[in-house]
């Protein structure tokens, strides 16, 4: 196999990773908090209560993403890309803003507000763009916190291990950034945009704490879940990129 042969399949295959994270990213922006799933469970007796917004269930897609890239590509260009993942959203805020200010249907034609119907309620538009307006403002500083400690830590492991256990580096890298997301996203969800579903007749932090432990948790899970995953990707795409064991594909 020669060398242009393999410098073609790296850019197809970093394209395609970077094409899965960028397009889940803006997904799950528009997902964002537009319905939580309530996926409380009982154990031991316990009611444990889960409520996890739609955007998360493929927000674990992006660290897999990210990871992948870190291992094959190095970790210059996995930062380059959570750039990128940050100018998207950046780009998504602003066609949803386009999109309310330019002149069209469901507006009061003298003043430009969103008409309201009997039920109290904008049209779809306007409310997607509300909540959200409200999940990309809360998930850039969260993204940007969690994406940049992943590959961090992600490569501060790989050095520590020599290259070694990459279920180590996954795990923990993924475990850490976590817990930076989920707490940074809720908190600035509610206390900036006022957007998540509380009770005001609730004490306020203990439903915080369900919703920033909920997110936790499922993320926690999928990580776990995923290392088996990527650990046949790496293996299958080493071989198929031509490179070496801990070797990154670091040339264009």
């Amino acid at each position: 196999m020669t060398e242009a042969i393999y410098q073609k399949r790296r850019q197809r295959v970093f394209f395609v990773l970077s094409g899965v994270f960028l397009g889940t990213l803006a997904m799950l922006n528009i997902l964002g908090i537009s319905r939580f799933l309530d996926l409380s469970f009982s154990l031991f007796g316990f009611e444990i209560p889960m409520m996890v917004a739609v955007g998360v269930l493929p927000y674990p897609v992006t660290f897999m993403c990210t990871d992948l890239i870190s291992e094959l590509y190095g970790e210059e260009r996995a930062r380059d890309m959570v750039w990128v993942g940050l100018l998207l959203n950046v780009w998504v805020v602003f066609l949803l803003w386009l999109g309310s200010e330019l002149p069209g249907t469901g507006v009061d034609p003298s003043t430009g507000a969103p008409l309201i119907d009997a039920a109290g309620r904008q049209p779809v538009f306007f409310e997607i763009k509300n909540l959200a307006f409200g999940a990309v403002g809360a998930s850039m500083i969260a993204y940007l916190a969690a994406q940049f400690c992943d590959v961090r830590i992600f490569h501060m492991m790989k050095r520590l291990t020599k290259g070694r256990h990459l279920w180590l580096r996954n795990n923990v890298s993924t475990m850490i950034s976590q817990i930076v997301d989920s707490t940074a996203v809720i908190l600035v969800t509610h206390f900036w945009a006022a957007a998540l579903p509380i009770n005001a007749d609730e004490p306020l932090w203990p439903q915080l704490m369900v919703f920033i432990a909920s997110g936790y948790v499922f993320k926690l899970v999928v990580a776990a879940l995923d290392t088996g995953p990527i650990y046949l990707a790496v293996r299958y795409l080493r071989t198929y990129l031509g490179l070496g064991e801990n070797e990154e594909a670091t040339k264009d």
